[in-house]
């Protein structure tokens, strides 16, 4: 099975919309995307950096998407 790596914030926004989810819109700190009546909060981007597989674990639970379809993207 393959595994859940870093990615950079742009890809991380990319599958996530590929996944179903709207945005991202620009809240008072993060900026967050939307999944029905779900909202998700985002880290906010930082150049070069990649988004950690923690914080990517964290946001597929909060929006109900399963480790199988985030590899599926």
């Amino acid at each position: 099975m393959c595994k859940i790596i870093p990615v950079p914030y742009r890809v991380l926004i990319k599958k996530l919309k590929k996944l179903g989810l709207e945005g991202p819109h620009h809240g008072s700190k993060h900026p967050y995307m939307v999944i029905g009546d779900i909202v998700i909060i985002l880290p906010n981007p930082h150049q070069g950096e990649d988004v950690d597989v923690k914080l990517i674990k964290s946001i597929l639970k909060d929006a109900g998407i399963s480790r199988d379809e985030w590899l599926s993207v």
